[in-house]
């Protein structure tokens, strides 16, 4: 019999008795609001998310690279195409930047 105080001796995690596997905590991402995507951003950047939204292209995240400017991330309304607002308020229809599935 395995003592599961002994680091050695724990039972393999699919065995009957293992304590349960913590949930995925990555599926279903809580939607943040408006007022927090655009925290940060500087006022041109706010700008040319509000004008873009006009035509139907919608901020779905802002990465903040530590010491950096927060780089918005819009997609059009498919969904299928991205773009980049860069700190004075220009848009990057080319980024380098690389999303996951």
């Amino acid at each position: 019999m395995s003592d599961p105080h002994r680091p050695g001796d724990t039972p393999p995690p699919d065995a009957p008795g293992a304590a349960p596997r913590a949930p995925e905590r990555r599926t279903g991402a809580n939607k943040m609001d408006d007022a927090t995507l655009l925290a940060g951003l500087t006022p041109e950047q706010q700008a040319t998310i509000q004008t873009m939204e006009t035509f139907h292209w919608h901020l779905k995240f802002v990465r903040r690279p530590l010491f950096k400017i927060p780089i918005p991330v819009l997609f059009n309304r498919a969904g299928d195409r991205y773009v980049v607002v860069r700190e004075d308020g220009t848009i990057d229809e080319n980024p380098t930047l690389k999303l996951r599935d």
